[in-house]
């Protein structure tokens, strides 16, 4: 997500590098850009919505005088992309910048403890307190450092906050808890960002801040400290090896596999989405007589394995439809009474725009999922959820799709909850196993990766693949065989495991690889039968199962192991993952490039 730059030099202009440094986080993905210095005791600023190349060419962005200065891209999240909600923001004197990265979760009450003492607010940020709390702090007698101190006893969510202020023209402060940031240094210049590529030209030398730490940045050098206790920590320099385009990768070769060990963070980002916006999401599905469920592609599937989750926890059964069939499946048979859940990444999915406004024409209430403040499916809804992946570069949705499964298990369990459908023991547990996702999905990944590429190295040459599992395990089937397809152009279906003796098990012959998504719930027995259905034509098995599953050990060719202490309504989300990983290496064993699927695109605005 967004991307932060803060540099003091000894001598010489600041904007210009700072504009270059930007130009390096594009690849992060933004929708405004901002740079601020100081200069004789005042800020000078220039940002606006827009790439980068475009703000510049209206505003010369290196026009502005000053050798310390702060710079930032936004992803929007709150308000939208705009000139007044662009960082850096300030307080009521100008006299404070700052950038900001994350969500701070209790900004609301906030803003209107600094309105009642007078302040002014220009943007619909959740940033724009924090200057205005550092102001009051200042006012007191404080230190920029001790104000940034105070401020994060204040603030509640996830931020990397970079600050500085006339009255301290040679010091930038700054500080993380769950959003990176990265500090440089060479001679007498010090760097800040939220990724190595803004300052790698100019050093290779690399310290890390880490959540609960503050960080001083002066011509003499960099002060670390805990916010704890104060205590000084001496930070290590680490020497980066990268090139500039790997380093924008994070080090990951291409940009999906970066995205795929994101995912734990994404969905731990998710996971703290307001309560309020989860309930009123709840109580639009629950007071709804008929609820529709409309997406395409990946969505599609996050879309069906949220059916699942709101039969299971909540006993409501939503109406699937593929948004592009939507106005030739219903025939107008929707009213005033229904709601229609619009699941769309980009929120410009032409499809589901499309059925979103027909719904909404014959009077039904829309509730978009959407990782995009400011899209076209915001602008159409009643309501929003706005998922916390930050953005997403591959062209093949693999963090994307777990923040909208996220999403739909919060709404389905506080359906559930407000509906009493199944008692509050059972809905302690289940949200105890979400919030334990995170840690298994990282299990996951750090357990199963090589695992993956060596299947890969073994089946990159069969042409064909079927991918078969049962109950919301369909989804997980549907999903895998899609990025297999995406992305190392294999014939692959997905397809229920019941089904696949009407037609599918015509294609297996010896050595034929079938992937079986293969959970300890209670559709496992039958899938056994199914297993052994296929291993009696010869099939080759490659099995997804709970560890220490020593029966389907036994039946399987090759297998994927999943910790256990998965709810099954929640399975999909770490059982995917072996097959996202299956499908990057089988791409690259074969020569492709993952990250630029032929024909596909990010958002897909035709109908």
């Amino acid at each position: 997500m967004c991307g932060i730059i803060g540099v003091i030099q000894e001598k010489g202009e600041v904007a210009p590098f700072i504009h270059q440094a930007l130009k390096r986080l594009e690849y992060r993905g933004y929708d405004s850009v901002g740079v601020t210095t100081i200069d004789m005791d005042r800020l000078y600023s220039k940002k606006d919505k827009g790439k980068i190349d475009d703000v510049h060419r209206k505003l010369n962005l290196d026009d502005l005088p000053g050798r310390i200065g702060i710079g930032h891209t936004r992803w929007a999240t709150h308000g939208i992309p705009s000139l007044f909600n662009s960082h850096p923001h300030f307080d009521c004197n100008n006299e404070v910048a700052v950038v900001h990265n994350g969500v701070i979760d209790n900004f609301l009450a906030l803003r209107e403890e600094l309105l009642s003492k007078g302040h002014k607010f220009d943007s619909e940020t959740d940033t724009e307190v924090i200057p205005h709390l550092i102001e009051d702090c200042i006012a007191d007698g404080m230190s920029l450092k001790e104000a940034v101190k105070y401020v994060t006893k204040r603030i509640e969510g996830t931020y990397a906050v970079v600050a500085m202020c006339i009255n301290e023209p040679d010091k930038i402060v700054v500080t993380r808890d769950g959003n990176p940031l990265v500090i440089g240094r060479k001679g007498s210049t010090s760097y800040v960002s939220s990724d190595i590529p803004a300052f790698l030209p100019m050093t290779n030398n690399m310290m890390l801040l880490l959540d609960g730490e503050i960080a001083t940045l002066t011509l003499d050098g960099i002060e670390f400290e805990k916010l704890s206790d104060g205590s000084q920590v001496n930070r290590k320099t680490i020497k980066i090896s990268w090139t500039a385009d790997q380093a924008q990768k994070g080090g990951f070769p291409h940009f999906m596999l970066k995205e795929i060990h994101e995912q734990p963070e994404a969905i731990a980002n998710t996971l703290r989405l307001p309560q309020e916006a989860i309930d009123k999401a709840a109580e639009l599905i629950l007071n709804a007589d008929k609820t529709y469920f409309l997406a395409m592609g990946t969505s599609g599937h996050a879309a069906l394995a949220g059916r699942h989750m709101f039969a299971s926890l909540s006993g409501i059964l939503p109406s699937l439809e593929l948004a592009s069939e939507f106005q030739d499946t219903v025939y107008g048979a929707i009213n005033d009474t229904d709601l229609v859940v619009a699941i769309t990444q980009s929120g410009e999915t032409t499809d589901t725009i499309v059925a979103a406004k027909y719904a909404k024409k014959l009077g039904s209430k829309i509730l978009a999922i959407t990782n995009v403040v400011g899209s076209s499916i915001t602008r159409l809804a009643d309501h929003t959820i706005i998922t916390q992946a930050g953005p997403e570069i591959g062209v093949a949705a693999t963090k994307t799709f777990m923040v909208q499964l996220a999403s739909l298990a919060q709404i389905a369990l506080a359906a559930g909850h407000r509906s009493s459908f199944i008692d509050s023991e059972i809905i302690s547990r289940k949200r105890e196993s979400l919030g334990r996702l995170p840690d298994i999905v990282s299990s996951v990944i750090a357990t199963q990766e090589a695992n993956a590429r060596r299947i890969a190295g073994e089946y990159y040459m069969h042409p064909s693949m079927l991918f078969l599992g049962r109950g919301i395990s369909m989804a997980t089937a549907y999903e895998g065989a899609l990025k297999l397809k995406e992305i190392a152009y294999n014939h692959a279906e997905g397809y229920s495991a019941g089904e696949s003796k009407h037609g599918p098990i015509a294609l297996v012959e010896d050595g034929y690889p079938v992937i079986f998504v293969a959970p300890n719930d209670n559709t496992r027995s039958r899938l056994i039968g199914n297993i052994m259905e296929m291993k009696a034509r010869g099939a080759s098995i490659i099995s997804v199962i709970e560890e220490e599953d020593t029966e389907l050990e036994f039946l399987s060719n090759e297998l994927f192991s999943i910790p256990h202490g998965v709810e099954p309504e929640f399975s999909i989300m770490p059982y995917i993952v072996p097959l996202q990983l299956f499908s990057y290496y089988m791409a690259t064993r074969k020569g492709y490039d993952p990250d630029k699927p032929r024909n596909l695109a990010k958002s897909v605005t035709v109908l």
